[in-house]
């Protein structure tokens, strides 16, 4: 079986050594996953010509712009409006979220009573799945990117003081770029701020960092990877347990 994991500039990805350890460790010698960094999005379509080609990860920036290669999505995917995993079965390709389930399931665990509501930071397809996973927790949460209604000019004292969850979704501070991080006021962070960067590589992303020194409680997104993945391996071996 063939698999991979397609973006742009994914060198720093962790899904090929994650998986090919799985493939040993379960001694799947006929499994492989490959890198498919592709540089524009118009040359998706040429995955679909790799002979066996089972399914793939979706990663940035295409969680959008893989939809219309594809022939259907599942319910998750469609609300969600993004897709981090694609099946191919009998010429059908068909498009997943498993970025929802994997981000809900590792930030339960982390919530307090006080985390109403949240700063949601980047505008793609990650977080569209952060944004469907916080709606139905009940979590109310604003969007703020470069481009967007609110830009980095909204993230005030006060609001960050009515916000006390931050969640980092843009790739800014993604190995090799150690010492970048979005242009977030952390000195308005306190001990009763969740930080959570989507980012895995580097295991602590210099936004983690900073805001640790200001007591605030961080997570990265490793475990948020690991779910992801088994949830798009249950899909590829059409099993019956995946659930958001």
């Amino acid at each position: 079986m063939k698999l991979g994991i397609l973006g742009r500039n994914i060198s720093y990805s962790f899904s090929q050594s994650y998986f090919t350890d799985k493939f040993n460790k379960m001694r799947l010698t006929d499994f492989s996953y490959s890198v498919f960094d592709i540089a524009d999005k118009k040359d998706i379509i040429s995955l679909f010509d790799i002979p066996d080609l089972k399914g793939f990860n979706v990663t940035i920036p295409y969680k959008q712009d893989i939809i219309p290669f594809l022939d259907n999505l599942s319910s998750e995917a469609e609300k969600i409006g993004a897709v981090n995993t694609v099946k191919i079965s009998n010429g059908k390709k068909v498009g997943f979220n498993t970025d929802a389930l994997g981000f809900k399931k590792s930030l339960l665990p982390l919530l307090k009573p006080y985390h109403t509501s949240s700063l949601v930071l980047g505008s793609g397809g990650a977080s569209k799945a952060v944004g469907f996973v916080l709606k139905s927790l009940g979590i109310e949460y604003h969007i703020i990117s470069r481009t967007g209604e609110k830009d980095y000019n909204f993230l005030t004292q006060n609001t960050i003081s009515e916000n006390l969850l931050i969640v980092n979704t843009t790739p800014v501070g993604t190995f090799p770029n150690l010492d970048k991080y979005p242009p977030f006021p952390i000195e308005f962070l306190t001990h009763k701020h969740l930080v959570y960067d989507l980012i895995y590589n580097p295991e602590e992303t210099k936004l983690l960092k900073l805001a640790k020194e200001k007591g605030a409680k961080t997570k990265n997104g490793l475990e948020m990877l690991h779910l992801q993945a088994e949830a798009a391996w249950d899909i590829w071996n059409d099993r019956s347990n995946y659930y958001y």
